[in-house]
């Protein structure tokens, strides 16, 4: 059996320690959080592990799972090597945004380091514990460690996507752009529908059919061939004429519109050129 100590115990690190321990081949130990109450709420929810309060009373265990906030990794994977010998243990993180290699204190100590980053949104635990298949997991660290994890997130149905962890931050900006970001984009559009005298509620349903057809042919043929309108078309006379007309009418959404038409030029020659 590989045995696992789960320290944090947040939704992410719930789900994975209860789809873990319900493989076959893993056996959930320890659960260390900030308070022995919620370490025991884990421990329900997950249907295994014991619940500890102190990093004294952890077991030592082949993988420890760090699913502490950003913040709290460093300092996590300090205590651990202070308080365990973990010498060729795995420790992991899932942090989106830092790249496994700050667990600086843990690879001294001998540990073999990881993150595995799974790519969707944990508001419900219970229903993604139940729906975790298809989930894709971006993950990076030592050859060691993936080794043991891999073939372990592909048995709870994850599909794992090794990454650059140098690239880590602009690996994790993916996720906002594809995501914020294409929120505030698509505000700016309601409110200039609004600002045209078109009620809200009817701005939605005017720019539902054209952000939802954008996306589907960017996931079907790529954003160089999705993209269309007068950039596309090399017809900056109308792209000048709306800048100003925008920022006229808001100075903020006039500088967004601004900022976006360098970008979408490029895309425009990629489109050509392709």
């Amino acid at each position: 059996m590989t045995t696992l100590n789960l320290i944090g115990a947040g939704h992410v690190g719930r789900v994975l320690g209860k789809l873990l321990a319900q493989q076959g081949g893993w056996q959930l130990q320890d659960v260390l959080t900030r308070s022995q109450a919620s370490a025991q709420q884990a421990v329900e929810f997950m249907g295994a592990g014991r619940a500890v309060d102190s990093y004294a009373q952890l077991r030592p265990a082949d993988v420890y799972l760090l699913a502490v906030t950003d913040d709290q990794i460093v300092p996590a994977s300090a205590a651990l090597a202070a308080a365990l010998p973990i010498k060729n243990a795995v420790v992991f993180h899932c942090s989106g945004a830092l790249a496994s290699d700050r667990m600086e204190a843990a690879r001294a100590a001998g540990a073999l380091l990881a993150s595995v980053h799974p790519i969707r949104s944990f508001a419900d635990t219970a229903a993604v514990a139940a729906q975790f298949s298809g989930t894709f997991c971006g993950i990076e660290g030592d050859a060691a460690a993936l080794a043991l994890l891999t073939p372990a997130l592909q048995a709870i149905g994850a599909q794992p996507v090794p990454i650059d962890a140098a690239a880590k931050t602009v690996y994790h900006a993916a996720a906002v752009f594809a995501s914020n970001y294409l929120v505030t984009v698509l505000d700016a559009a309601l409110r200039a529908y609004q600002a045209a005298g078109i009620p809200e509620s009817i701005a939605r349903q005017m720019a539902q059919p054209l952000a939802s057809e954008s996306m589907a042919n960017v996931f079907r043929l790529g954003a160089a061939a999705a993209l269309s309108g007068p950039i596309a078309r090399g017809d900056m006379a109308t792209v000048a004429r709306q800048q100003q007309a925008v920022a006229q009418w808001d100075t903020p959404t006039g500088e967004l519109y601004q900022s976006l038409v360098a970008p979408t030029a490029d895309l425009a020659r990629r489109k050509a050129n392709s």
